[in-house]
C-alpha cells in the first residue's frame, strides 16, 4: 500500500447467557507512533472469579508490552510471543496463590505503520483477515474438532456442531507451555478488515458471513450486528461474546 490510510476500529463485549463475563476485549494505539495498533482478545475459563482474573491479565500484560514496544526496531513475533508467555506465567502464579484453575485463550493482532499486519493465537478465540469481500486467512483453532478436521475426520460444518467442540488442546495458564502459532499478513490494503473475535461470536457465522457484515458495515455497526445477530442464534443458550475489527480506510 503505497497511499496514505487510517484504521477505523471499534471493540464489542456482551456477557450473552452465561451468568458472569469472562470474556476480555481491548484495542490499544502505540502511545508514540500513529497507525501502529494491538488488538486482543481473551477467553477467561475457570470458575466464577478464574476466567476473568485470567483474561485481565492478558489484557493488563499486552498494554505494559505494548507501550515499551519500539515499532521501527524491535521484532513483532517477538512482543506478541512475549505477551502471551507473560501472561501464562502470571496466570499459573495466580492458580498458585489462590487455588483456582484460571485459563484464557489469547488472540493478539499487530497493526503496524507500514500495514504488515501480524498476529498470535492460542485456543479457539480466532482472527480472520477479510479482503475483496471473502475471508482470505484466520487462525486455525488449538481444538479436539480442529484436530479431527485436520485428519480429515470431520468436515468444518460437523466440527461446528460437535457435541465436544468446547474442549481445548492449548490455552494460557495450563500446566505444560501451551503452544503459540504465528502467522503474519505481508500489507493489508485499503478495504481490508481483521477481526478477532471469542467463539461466543464465531460459532453462529461462517466465514462468508462475517466477511460480509463487516466488509459492508463500518467497524462500529458490524460489532453491534455481528453481536445482537449471535445472541438470537444462541437461543438463549449462548456464550460470552468480544470482538474487535478494524478497518484499513484511504486518507
Amino acid at each position: 500500500m503505497t497511499q496514505g490510510y487510517r484504521l477505523s476500529a471499534a471493540t464489542g463485549l456482551h456477557k450473552g447467557d452465561r451468568e458472569y463475563q469472562q470474556d476480555q476485549v481491548a484495542l490499544f494505539t502505540h502511545p508514540r507512533q500513529n497507525g501502529c495498533l494491538l488488538g486482543v482478545i481473551a477467553d477467561g475459563m475457570g470458575g466464577r472469579s478464574g476466567g476473568r482474573k485470567a483474561s485481565d491479565q492478558v489484557i493488563l500484560t499486552a498494554r505494559q508490552l505494548f507501550e515499551r514496544f519500539a515499532p521501527s526496531q524491535d521484532d513483532p513475533h517477538v512482543l506478541l510471543r512475549q505477551i502471551a508467555h507473560d501472561a501464562h506465567i502470571v496466570i499459573r502464579l495466580t492458580a498458585v496463590s489462590t487455588e483456582q484453575e484460571p485459563h484464557s485463550t489469547i488472540a493478539l493482532f499487530l497493526i503496524l505503520p507500514n500495514a504488515e499486519c501480524h498476529w498470535l493465537h492460542a485456543g479457539d478465540s480466532r482472527i480472520y483477515h477479510f479482503s475483496g469481500g471473502r475471508a482470505v486467512k484466520r487462525t486455525l483453532d488449538h481444538s479436539y474438532v480442529q484436530a479431527l478436521v485436520d485428519r480429515g475426520e470431520i468436515t468444518e460444518e460437523e466440527a461446528a456442531v460437535h457435541p465436544q467442540s468446547n474442549i481445548l488442546m492449548g490455552c494460557l495458564g495450563t500446566e505444560d507451555d501451551p503452544t503459540f502459532s504465528l502467522d503474519e499478513i505481508a500489507q493489508l490494503q485499503t478495504g481490508d478488515v481483521v477481526m478477532a473475535c471469542s467463539d461466543g461470536l464465531w460459532h453462529y457465522f461462517t466465514a462468508e458471513e462475517l466477511a460480509y457484515v463487516t466488509m459492508s458495515l463500518a467497524p462500529r455497526e458490524a460489532s453491534e450486528f455481528l453481536i445482537e445477530k449471535a445472541r438470537t442464534r444462541a437461543k438463549g443458550g449462548g456464550d460470552n461474546i468480544s470482538v474487535a475489527i478494524v478497518r484499513v480506510e484511504a486518507l
